[in-house]
């Protein structure tokens, strides 16, 4: 009897108390990307996991069945919004005689599970591919045809500012006695803790997944005024808290989730066989108990324990780099799983590879100077590119995982003489601490940076930071120099020349791919016939050479 409590004591309770709002966002670029590329993501998604990754849907008769049983005996009109592999509409069709279901999603592969799956009939399921933030329902399915829109774990895949675009789509194809079944994830859901703690936020309570998927957290109020605001009527909407556990991992985790019921107009109770029996508000709206469990005990979340708490395969890869006279095997993050960092320093950028270039076939650039790379991230092939030539070479980055990456990579690639000779710090631009160690190692004659500029936020502190480390030359040599090389989209290049000239830079030339070459220092780079010259000639790079 005494082993029970020490059982008990090994469990730990995983529910964060953090709050969303202090998480660190993701860049704009990687937002936009997020947006751009979310057909591209779920479609990887159902490639790698098929029809296996969601159980199938059959709590449908037990939390819904009166909406069902009060349309028998008539030809019952169902419309899945975000049909994945058919988890919903299979049990569906089981479970109801006569229904037929209009199913989509935006992704291809989604729907050829669909049409693979063996219960599968033309039938009885239209299976289409469809964005309904963007594409027009009434293409596929006639103007107020449809009883029952289920939407389950589907709207917190749209971006928050293109849910209304989603509503208003429904709610043409929605007869005006129609309903709208909803379930999907609710604020303070232990996913959305984790999230928050791995700095994956896009916005409020938006997050991006390890494999680039997305994820909203509802709060109650925001729902409601969604759907209240488009035109649709509240039946029923409450958080459901349950509590699972892992016996494995020795973890006891809170999952939670908001269910919603809306009608297309005022509803009338009489329409439905069975009443709605729970406790309603003064508003009519039955409220969802959040302390019982016993009826919502089917679980059905989004996110898979190996998900929340990275029990995967390694996600490092290694990329070979061939410049002139070096070949270098870096490793790295694989791009399905480079946005999850937490900052870009796992990621090899084109700039970075254009950079590396164009020092391996101009040594002169660094030869017999002091040179700092600032940005360096895990690969720092501008770094090691440069340490045969240059005095000192000191490479350096924020990210300690890159940091530590980059240990390894030196380690692999560069000869012990060299790897000794190049010397690896943390640095935080504008951090005094960080600065004081760099600068007692001398200042520095060259300063590049690839790809440094891509967050406004560190455009101020880039340039504190090189002005406090540079050497200032008065007796007439050649100036000390910074390079800065970058893809266009990702800079805003106001902001840097501001900077520059606020803490002393001056411009002294400037080069965009795709244009014409003139007699500048950096056109000179190219002149010996660079390979990479058209290697990269369809990136947007940019050079800006100042000098101190």
């Amino acid at each position: 009897m005494a082993a029970a409590p020490a059982e008990e004591t090994k469990k730990i309770q995983i529910y964060s108390s953090s709050s969303s709002s202090s998480a660190r966002k993701v860049t704009p670029f990687w937002k936009e990307k997020y947006e751009k590329d979310a057909k591209k993501y779920w479609d990887l998604f159902y490639k790698r996991h098929k029809d296996k990754f969601f159980k199938d849907r059959h709590y449908f008769d037990k939390e819904w069945g009166r909406y069902f049983k009060a349309r028998e005996g008539e030809k019952l009109v169902v419309l899945e919004v975000g049909c994945g592999a058919g988890n919903s509409i299979f049990p569906l069709l089981s479970t109801y005689q006569g229904i037929f279901i209009h199913a989509c999603d935006f992704s291809p592969r989604a729907i050829e599970l669909v049409k693979a799956h063996k219960d599968f009939s033309c039938d009885q399921i239209n299976a289409f591919v469809c964005d309904i933030t963007l594409h027009n329902l009434n293409d596929m399915i006639p103007s107020s045809s449809v009883d029952i829109v289920t939407m389950v774990f589907v709207l917190s895949a749209v971006a928050p500012e293109k849910m209304t675009l989603v509503l208003q789509n429904i709610r043409k194809v929605l007869k005006p006695n129609g309903y709208v079944l909803f379930r999907d994830y609710a604020t303070g859901d232990l996913a959305q803790e984790r999230l928050t703690c791995k700095e994956q936020k896009i916005s409020e309570n938006f997050y991006v997944r390890g494999d680039g998927t997305r994820a909203y957290y509802f709060p109650e109020d925001f729902l409601t005024s969604l759907f209240t605001e488009n035109g649709f009527h509240a039946l029923e909407v409450g958080v459901c808290n349950k509590q699972v556990e892992n016996r494995s991992l020795e973890l006891v985790m809170n999952r939670r989730w908001i269910q919603a019921v809306y009608s297309a107009s005022l509803p009338n109770y009489s329409d439905l066989s069975t009443k709605l029996e729970e406790v309603t508000d003064d508003h009519g709206t039955s409220k969802i108990s959040t302390e019982d469990s016993r009826v919502h005990d089917e679980i059905d979340i989004s996110d898979s324990i190996a998900q929340m708490f990275d029990v995967l395969p390694s996600n490092d890869v290694v990329v070979e780099i061939k410049l002139r006279g070096y070949v270098f095997r870096i490793k790295g993050l694989s791009k399905e799983y480079q946005h999850t960092c937490k900052s870009t320093g796992l990621i090899l950028w084109e700039s970075a590879h254009l950079m590396s270039n164009l020092l391996a076939e101009n040594p002169s650039i660094v030869a017999g100077k002091r040179v700092l790379e600032l940005g360096c991230g895990s690969a720092g092939i501008c770094s090691m590119v440069s340490v045969p030539f240059a005095e000192l070479l000191v490479a350096t980055d924020g990210d300690t995982a890159a940091l530590d990456l980059l240990n390894q990579n030196v380690a692999s690639n560069l000869e012990p003489s060299l790897s000794e000779k190049m010397v690896i710090k943390r640095l935080i631009w504008g951090d005094k601490e960080d600065m004081a160690v760099i600068k007692d190692l001398g200042g520095f004659d060259v300063i590049i940076g690839t790809d440094v500029t891509y967050y406004p936020e560190a455009i101020l502190p880039l340039f504190k930071t090189a002005r406090e480390l540079i050497l200032n030359r008065d007796d007439g040599e050649k100036k000390s120099v910074l390079i800065l090389c970058y893809i266009q989209r990702r800079a805003d290049e106001g902001s840097i020349m501001s900077a520059a000239s606020h803490f002393g830079f001056k411009l002294v030339d400037r080069w965009a791919n795709g244009t014409s070459l003139d007699d500048g220092i950096i056109s000179s780079w190219f002149s010996s016939g660079a390979a990479c010259g058209t290697e990269f000639k369809n990136t947007p790079l940019i050079i800006l050479y100042f000098e101190a």
